[in-house]
C-alpha cells in the first residue's frame, strides 16, 4: 500500500500542466531559476516557487543557491529515464490524433538533450552507426559496449572509466519519444555529448532542449561516424 501511496503521489505532482512543464524545461539537464522556469511554464513566479518548493519535496529536483538565485536541475539520471518513459507513451496516439507541427517541434525531433545525453533523429542516427558498426549493442534488456567500440570510443575522446563512486548505468538504451527507437543513454551517452560539445560539433538552444549540428558537426559525423545530414527534410541517414 505504501509504494502504491507513493506512485500516486509522484503521478500527481507530474500529472499537473504546469509541473510537467517545468519538469520537461529541465529535461535538457541545465539549472534554471524559478523565474526562468515561470516564464516557460507561463506561470507567476510565486505560483512556480510553489510548485518548484513540492517537486524538491518529493525528490525529482534538486536546488542549488548560487549568491541570489536559487538553481532548479533535475534530482537524478532516474527521474530523468521516469519523464522520458512517460513522453514515449505519450507518444503513441491510438488513434491518431493531428496536432499541427511547430519549427520548435521539429528542431526538438531532429536533435535535442535527453538530460544528459543526445536525443531525436541525432540521437537515433548515432546510435544506429555505433550499432552497425560493431561498437556498441543495444536489446530490450541493456548497453554493452564492445571491446572495438572501446578502442574506437576512446580513441575518439570519450573517457570510459566513470567514476568509481558513480551509481550510474555505463550504457544503457533509452527510447526515444519522436523516433520510437533507441539512442544512447548512461555514461556513454552523457560522454559523447560532452566530447561533441567539446569539439563544438553541437550547440545547444539558450531556449529550449533542441540542438544544433554545426558545419564542424556535419563534417565530423559523417567522416567519424558515418552519419549523414540530408539538409532538404532535416532526415539523418547511416550509409
Amino acid at each position: 500500500m505504501a509504494a502504491a501511496a507513493n506512485m500516486v503521489e509522484v503521478a500527481a505532482l507530474v500529472g499537473d500542466t504546469a509541473r510537467a512543464t517545468i519538469l520537461s524545461a529541465l529535461m535538457g539537464g541545465q539549472a534554471l531559476t524559478a523565474r526562468e522556469l515561470a516564464a516557460r511554464a507561463r506561470v507567476s513566479k510565486s505560483t512556480a516557487s510553489g510548485h518548484l518548493s513540492k517537486l524538491v519535496g518529493a525528490r525529482l529536483l534538486t536546488v542549488t543557491q548560487k549568491r541570489r538565485n536559487r538553481y532548479y536541475r533535475i534530482a537524478s539520471p532516474l527521474v530523468a529515464k521516469m519523464l522520458e518513459s512517460i513522453k514515449a507513451v505519450a507518444a503513441i496516439e491510438t488513434p491518431a490524433r493531428h496536432q499541427p507541427r511547430s519549427t520548435q517541434d521539429d528542431r526538438l525531433r531532429m536533435g535535442r538533450t535527453c538530460y544528459d545525453h543526445l536525443a531525436g533523429r541525432l540521437g537515433v542516427g548515432i546510435a544506429d552507426a555505433l550499432v552497425s558498426n560493431g561498437c556498441v549493442v543495444l536489446t530490450d534488456d541493456g548497453g554493452e559496449v564492445t571491446d572495438s567500440g572501446a578502442h574506437f570510443l576512446s580513441n575518439f575522446g570519450l573517457a570510459l572509466a566513470p567514476n568509481t563512486k558513480s551509481k550510474r548505468i555505463f550504457c544503457r538504451p533509452c527510447l526515444d519519444w519522436s523516433e520510437r527507437r533507441y539512442h544512447i543513454a548512461g555514461h556513454v551517452g552523457a560522454e559523447l555529448l560532452r566530447r561533441f560539445t567539446e569539439l563544438e560539433w553541437v550547440e545547444r538552444d539558450r531556449d529550449s532542449r533542441a540542438v544544433r549540428v554545426t558545419a564542424t558537426g556535419k563534417v565530423g559525423l559523417r567522416d567519424v561516424f558515418g552519419v549523414a545530414l540530408e539538409f532538404h527534410d532535416h532526415a539523418l541517414r547511416t550509409p
